[in-house]
């Protein structure tokens, strides 16, 4: 495994070529590496269930994300809607005159991808980060998590062996590992932008020293968030039980490992949906996926619970478990209780009237989701905003565990849940890796071909302020 130097420099050789790469062409690369990990997959699993003991039916379907995500990535660079191709023609006898402007999309350069714990696949080495970066020209120099070792280095391998099969340059893709290395990635002058999922305070710290380097540069964080739910009176009275069971079944979901966990839950007082919690949660202590997430877990859910006013209502020490409290005592400790806590524990808020629950709305921070449980018909004007205001994905009559990777999805939402307003899951991810350029009065023969007057491209382009098809 080379030296983050090493990588680094090699990733900012290779960018020479990945950028002048073609669409056709880094499509290959993504379709080639998803090709070679589904013809793995049998290796794979395994592996990645002795380091995370997430289980084959989640591994598997894991995998078969991780390489429909990398297609997904070929399509939206095939499309060539990504570029957002823009001209202007030259309008001299304007006032003051218009020059010739024509701008797109172009790839910032190398970028850090740090994996994650939670998703050994689609979040870590070969996952949507590296896949979004690769489909638009960006080298990409990944660091490994700890707590998935070996599965990392071989996906490692497998992703080198195909990029090379497909004539990829040596340096678009590069794993390093380590704390330190993590830091230097980070410090690195080749690195252009820093994508990351993780915790809160690592992010953050991250966050900052990329912002403090000489030249700063952009840090896509994906850090905590609580997720909050709300049930509505109306809905609690017609369906409380039935929201308990897909309550609990989220919740605990991967032993509570998923960043889009619920994690706070608004009831009415005496809710039927309290009521029927208690035996939906269960026993048994869960195998976290490192040990460090495991102590998470069980400090934060202890400083919940230490709360005055906070009731443990199901479950343990070290199980999986459910607090109870009132909106007064919510808002009086926010500090304490508004923190996520990382694994199978949710907190109930109980609210007495609907103004009461506005106002403890307002008084969240951001979430990657927020989801609203209401009875059909039902008015929420009062709610909805709010939840608008604090989340990127808000959800009806649902559970935000699962994330589909499609055109239109979006993963983040305001701070502390991500460090920008772009998202981490969806064709948009793209997004991240690009800065745009604009070129005045340009010879068409120099212009990148996107922006030639003859769309050799075939893309849909906005040309004089009108939208035209490919």
């Amino acid at each position: 495994m080379p030296d983050v130097d090493t990588a680094a420099r090699a990733a900012a050789e290779a960018f020479e070529t990945t950028r002048s790469a073609t669409d056709a062409e880094r499509a290959a690369w993504l379709v080639a590496i998803a090709d070679r990990l589904d013809a793995a997959v049998d290796e794979l699993v395994p592996l990645a269930d002795e380091e995370t003991a997430l289980g084959e039916t989640r591994l598997r379907g894991e995998v078969a994300r991780t390489t429909g995500q990398l297609r997904m990535f070929a399509a939206v660079v095939t499309d060539g809607a990504y570029l957002e191709a823009t001209i202007d023609h030259a309008v001299p006898d304007a006032t003051p005159p218009k020059p010739d402007l024509r701008r797109m999309l172009r790839p910032t350069g190398p970028v850090a991808v740090f994996s994650a714990s939670n998703f050994p696949f689609a979040f870590s080495v070969a996952g949507g980060d590296t896949a979004s970066a690769l489909a638009v020209g960006s080298p990409v120099v990944v660091k490994a998590h700890p707590g998935h070792p070996r599965l990392s280095r071989r996906t490692a391998e497998l992703v080198t062996e195909a990029l090379a099969a497909v004539g990829a340059p040596a340096g678009a893709f590069t794993l390093v590992d380590g704390f330190d290395a993590g830091l230097e990635l980070v410090d690195h002058p080749a690195i252009t932008a820093v994508a990351f999922t993780g915790s809160l305070a690592g992010g953050r710290a991250l966050h900052d020293r990329a912002a403090a380097r000489p030249a700063p540069i952009p840090f896509f964080g994906e850090l905590g968030s609580i997720n909050p739910v709300v049930v509505t009176a109306d809905a609690d009275a017609a369906r409380g039980a039935d929201l308990a069971t897909g309550l609990a079944g989220s919740f605990q979901l991967g032993a509570g490992q998923f960043c889009t966990k619920p994690g706070v839950v608004f009831v009415p007082a005496g809710s039927a949906l309290e009521a029927a919690l208690p035996a939906l949660v269960g026993a048994d202590t869960p195998r976290m996926l490192t040990p460090s997430i495991a102590d998470g877990f069980q400090t934060g859910s202890e400083r919940v619970e230490a709360v005055p006013g906070v009731e443990l209502l199901a479950g343990g020490p070290g199980s999986p478990a459910v607090a109870v409290t009132d909106v007064a005592t919510l808002r009086s400790h926010a500090d304490a209780l508004l923190a996520e806590v990382f694994g199978p524990f949710a907190l109930l808020v109980r609210y007495g009237s609907r103004a009461e629950l506005a106002e403890a709305l307002d008084d969240l921070e951001g979430s990657l989701t927020a989801t609203l449980h209401a009875a059909p018909g039902e008015p929420v004007d009062d709610l909805l905003p709010r939840l608008e205001d604090i989340a990127g994905r808000v959800l009806f009559a649902g559970w935000p565990t699962g994330v589909a990777v499609t055109w239109s999805q979006h993963h983040g939402g305001p701070w502390p849940a991500t460090t920008s307003q772009h998202t981490s899951v969806g064709a948009t991810a793209v997004r991240r890796f690009l800065r745009p350029i604009v070129y005045q009065d340009a010879p068409d023969a120099v212009l990148p071909p996107a922006l030639r007057e003859s769309n050799p491209l075939g893309i849909p382009r906005r040309v004089d302020g009108t939208l035209r098809a490919g």
